[in-house]
């Protein structure tokens, strides 16, 4: 999820013990400051650094992407079916913001163009790093088929909300497509990955499919196949046998018959 608007494992370290020397950082996409080393993860698949102006509880989620990075990138790898590469991280106040709203960027979608990654710090609250960190390393295992369209920003943010339990409930978009009259963005797909209506319908969506016992990674490799000019009508039909036609006349028939209409990412309860 390209400049996004997310507990891991917290291990104290007094920031005077953080290695100062290290791999140099690498061109990040907007990060003009200091980028302090902090450690590469056991597995080397992800070094992360930290803008030191920050202090402490900065640092602290440094150390906790670390602690947690390799984790993150298993359960990617599953939900994509393939093996990533390596990336960098930087922490710091993405937009002036340390509590992780200031979302997460990078400069492509594949682990070449793509492996220098931005993730706002979110103070005493690292989980919400680790899934600002997994929506761009799930677009980055998108291959560049998906990135930038409504689509894969939707996949994105449903990566991140399964691998952190759902912490960036803040950035719901769903209800927003719903309050805007319930655009159709599933016989159509929106070239941008910006916009909350689109996004929101294709979160709504996946939510559903989800509720009919389609999984994440059954989707995710669907729409990877499928690339930015695949529809989730066309998602529909691959995984359902059932005709494109019919997926946005019975999506909206299961959203009429939601209880408390669609007050989450997740209305059908799919992801739980």
């Amino acid at each position: 999820m390209q400049h996004h608007r997310i507990q891991a494992t917290s291990i104290p370290r007094k920031a005077s013990a953080v290695r100062r020397a290290g791999p140099p950082p690498p061109q990040w996409p907007s990060y003009q400051g200091t980028s302090q080393f902090v450690r590469t993860s056991p597995s080397g698949r992800v070094t992360v650094y930290v803008d030191p102006s920050l202090g402490g509880p900065g640092l602290q989620n440094a150390q906790d992407l670390v602690n947690d990075s390799d984790r993150v990138a298993n359960a990617n790898d599953a939900l994509f079916g393939t093996t990533g590469g390596t990336v960098s991280v930087i922490i710091f106040a993405l937009g002036g913001a340390t509590d992780g709203t200031g979302g997460a960027d990078h400069g492509g979608c594949d682990y070449t163009t793509g492996n220098a990654i931005e993730v706002c710090a979110s103070f005493g609250n690292s989980a919400r790093v680790s899934a600002l960190f997994e929506a761009e390393l799930s677009e980055c295992s998108m291959g560049g088929n998906l990135c930038g369209v409504s689509t894969g920003e939707a996949l994105s943010r449903w990566c991140a909300a399964q691998i952190s339990n759902n912490a960036l409930s803040d950035f719901t978009t769903a209800p927003t497509w719903a309050q805007d009259g319930m655009a159709n963005y599933v016989d159509t797909t929106d070239p941008t990955d910006q916009n909350a209506d689109s996004t929101g319908c294709g979160m709504a969506f996946l939510s559903w499919l989800m509720s009919q016992g389609y999984s994440l990674p059954k989707i995710a490799q669907a729409l990877v196949a499928l690339g930015a000019t695949g529809t989730l009508a066309k998602l529909y039909a691959d995984l359902t046998s059932l005709p494109a036609i019919s997926a946005w006349t019975n999506f909206q028939t299961a959203v009429k018959t939601l209880p408390n209409g669609v007050t989450s990412d997740d209305p059908f309860g799919g992801g739980k």
